[in-house]
């Protein structure tokens, strides 16, 4: 099955208008178990915290 690269990027640094943390990552596009966004908590390092991570467009 085709795996399309995505960014994550980090949602409370964007709301507090801090630099905001961006990771990459891979996931399938055709699985029927991630139909929408991707979600993950991952660290940021602006912040000094695990934060929510959302998959941009």
């Amino acid at each position: 099955m085709a795996r399309d690269f995505i960014i994550l990027e980090c949602t409370e640094a964007k709301a507090l208008g801090k630099p905001v943390s961006r990771y990459i990552s891979s996931r399938n596009k055709k699985s029927p178990n991630t139909p929408t966004r991707l979600e993950k908590k991952k660290y940021n390092p602006n912040l000094k915290r695990h934060t929510l991570h959302r998959e941009t467009k």
